[in-house]
């Protein structure tokens, strides 16, 4: 039979058994997505703006654009976002379309890592324009 707590329990007998259920980090990480998709809009907006601004422009003024310390700023605010929310996003189909364990959580690791170092890059390439190095 089963007691007062079980019968309260949305899980099935076999669930409770093999103590399959919720890992209680989808939330964080679907709310995670969605902020860095909000974020990303405006972001978006202002680069195509600027780039539509700067079309055509010789080198040395984009450089002095980026020099500037609300573009380098917004820059490295895109670069970060976009990179994090792309790592969430490649992340969510790796969990659904991968079913092999060891291989899932390689790729979920190197996808991190990549998504990481393409960031530190890139925010690195645009701290040292906006710095004048």
């Amino acid at each position: 039979m089963s007691g007062p707590a079980e019968a309260r329990s949305l899980r099935t007998r076999l669930g409770r058994v093999r103590g399959l259920g919720s890992a209680k980090e989808g939330v964080a990480h679907w709310w995670a997505q969605r902020i860095t998709a909000l974020a990303l809009v405006p972001l978006t907006f202002w680069l195509a703006a600027s780039l539509a601004a700067l079309a055509g422009a010789p080198h040395a003024e984009v450089v002095a654009w980026l020099r500037g310390p609300l573009a380098a700023a917004l820059m490295v605010v895109l670069l970060a976002t976009g990179f994090h929310h792309l790592q969430l996003g490649v992340q969510v189909v790796v969990e659904d379309y991968v079913h092999t364990g060891w291989l899932k959580l390689t790729v979920i690791i190197a996808v991190k890592f990549t998504s990481v170092l393409a960031a530190l890059i890139g925010v690195f390439a645009v701290l040292r324009i906006a710095l004048g190095a």
